[in-house]
């Protein structure tokens, strides 16, 4: 499963990508926002950073205006892939992107039927939000069991990408349901590295070790 980093921080960008095991970034509004710099500008610079897809998302609601936006923002490196929302609008200007050969992902999704349009609209990825619909009472990791099974059933190549996922646990369960990627925040990157026997066992290894007095130089 590929992992991208669902952040605008380039600093922590920067340090994240050095493990190797970053293969996108994915930015919304509120990120952006949040960087408190020129959206152009961020985009850029992570896709300098980054060789795999960066997600940079339309404003405009109108199908006119998300063509527009999203024939700029393609402009500004190969390895951009327009956001659009899920909606009416959202997966016509999906569908014409498809033609112009523009990559696309289709954001805001909770449900099957959804991601069913989404994958005939031609996106190349769909964002279920996992962590919304558990905070609503529903089952998150059974809307990816779902999309994955519509999928195979017609042989389309729409990748499922696991989005608003808070834990390790998130993780593991998307990949289980067979999602072909999942985008977390770095604080949750972080968390897939550690485990407490993980800790404890090394602190022995090194404790017996020592006790050794050799060096491996």
């Amino acid at each position: 499963m590929q992992l991208f980093l669902d952040t605008t921080d380039t600093a922590v960008l920067k340090d994240l990508v050095t493990t190797g095991l970053v293969d996108g970034v994915t930015t919304n509004p509120t990120l952006i926002a949040k960087s408190g710099r020129p959206m152009a500008e961020v985009i850029a610079e992570i896709c300098g950073l980054v060789e795999g897809p960066v997600s940079a998302e339309v404003a405009a609601m109108d199908v006119e205006g998300m063509l527009a936006e999203g024939r700029k923002l393609a402009a500004i490196a190969p390895n951009v892939v327009v956001k659009v929302p899920l909606t009416r609008n959202g997966l016509i200007a999906t569908r014409e992107f498809a033609v112009e050969g523009i990559q696309t992902n289709v954001t805001l999704c909770f449900s099957a039927s959804q991601a069913l349009l989404a994958a005939k609209a031609g996106a190349s990825y769909i964002s279920p939000f996992i962590g919304r619909l558990d905070d609503h009472g529903a089952d998150g990791m059974e809307l990816i069991s779902e999309i994955r099974a519509i999928y195979d059933n017609y042989g389309y190549d729409t990748e499922i990408l696991a989005a608003s996922i808070r834990t390790p646990a998130h993780v593991t369960a998307a990949a289980l349901a067979g999602s072909d990627c999942a985008t977390i925040p770095p604080a949750t990157f972080e968390a897939l590295f550690k485990h407490p026997l993980t800790d404890k066992g090394l602190e022995q290894f090194m404790a017996d070790w020592a006790k050794t007095g050799q060096s491996i130089l």
